[in-house]
């Protein structure tokens, strides 16, 4: 049984429905309860916002008309009066008590993230988030899809310019998901405004939050926390999909996560590995190191012709698989599996003229990765 501010809140909803998908000047309605939850409050307290400040101005306004100093009127002069003073202090704080309670169930209910469905740890990185659902030995890196032509300017931008990723997080709807946020780097900010999340990532802490979602689709957010240099290229894309279709893509996933597993073990062939190794690169590592590999130095050394690259491979294993201390490059070994590392680094030492003819196996990454 709902109480009477959740009716009230419901009503609020329900009358700016219209309003609010008609408008670009409010917050989204959303697709959970708490985000429409929230919406009905704010629509609420607006309310009474406009209420509150068409009384006093027009008060105010009737004041300065009917007894204006042109007509003769003279002003009252008392020195108190018990009664004023009691309304004009009762009134407000009856307000305010009415806001508050309505504002701290929801308050309560956002950050009640107990009894989940699934658990999802979601990890802040420079610039690209990885989700893993915890229990299903599942885990993937979201990266920024949009072509760098379209961010030079040089093909025509689409709808989703720096909004669309090339694994966007799936989820399934009626299920109560708790989120497990941190970061690896510095502080990141997960946003989807139709799903009611905004929550800071941050080095060394775990914080939680939770979504459950009642309708499929496709809801776009952004990292909402100035994070480095490529803070704009970080973009969260949630895919929402039926209960038993969602069953169906975790079985996939969990297939393909065994195949990849099974791949650690076996001889890939150059060509296997530069085709991986290439898609890898422009989705992860272009952003850095351009598309061609010239860099952008002196944070971004160049890698196309680089000596030290080509001359010495544990020293480039290293880099990759441990990151540079102090510097922008970061530690793929628990970014990347070994197949992605050992394609990356085959294709960066035999791509752009490098042609040092070097193969790195799986293998010998998942080695290094354990020592």
């Amino acid at each position: 049984m709902r109480l009477p501010w959740q009716w009230l809140l419901t009503i609020t909803s329900v009358a700016s429905l219209s309003q609010a998908h008609a408008s670009i000047w409010t917050m989204p309605v959303g697709v959970t309860d708490t985000s429409r939850n929230i919406f009905g409050l704010h629509m609420t307290i607006f309310w009474v916002c406009v209420v509150i400040g068409v009384i006093v101005f027009g008060v105010m306004f009737y004041s300065l008309f009917r007894y204006r100093h042109s007509k003769g009127a003279k002003a009252a002069r008392f020195h108190e009066h018990t009664s004023v003073e009691v309304l004009w202090t009762a009134i407000p704080i009856l307000i305010l008590v009415g806001m508050a309670v309505p504002a701290t169930a929801t308050l309560k209910n956002m950050y009640d993230a107990s009894e989940a469905d699934l658990d999802i740890m979601i990890t802040g990185q420079q610039w690209r988030w990885r989700y893993e659902y915890l229990g299903e030995d599942i885990a993937y890196t979201s990266n920024l899809s949009t072509t760098r032509e379209q961010i030079r300017g040089e093909s025509e931008r689409d709808e989703h310019y720096l909004l669309d990723v090339d694994e966007p997080l799936v989820l399934p709807i009626n299920r109560k998901v708790r989120f497990l946020m941190t970061s690896d780097d510095v502080i990141h900010s997960w946003w989807v405004p139709e799903l009611a999340v905004k929550q800071d990532t941050i080095p060394g802490f775990i914080n939680e939050n939770w979504v459950q979602i009642n309708e499929p689709g496709i809801y776009r957010g952004q990292c909402a926390e100035l994070c480095g240099v490529n803070h704009g290229f970080m973009p969260i894309v949630v895919h929402a999909m039926e209960e038993a279709e969602f069953e169906t893509w975790l079985e996939e996933r969990k297939e393909a996560a065994e195949q990849e597993a099974m791949g650690v073990d076996r001889e890939w062939a150059i060509e296997e590995l530069m085709a991986r190794g290439e898609e890898g690169y422009q989705s992860i590592c272009s952003s850095w190191h351009q598309g061609e590999g010239q860099g952008a130095p002196p944070a971004f050394p160049a890698l196309a012709g680089n000596e030290q690259l080509i001359n010495e491979l544990d020293w480039h294993l290293d880099r990759v698989i441990n990151g540079v201390s102090g510097a922008a490059m970061p530690a793929f070994r628990n970014t990347l599996n070994p197949v992605e590392i050992a394609a990356v680094v085959t294709y960066t030492r035999n791509a752009w003229g490098n042609e040092t003819g070097d193969t790195v196996q799986p293998a010998t990454v998942a080695e290094r990765i354990a020592q």
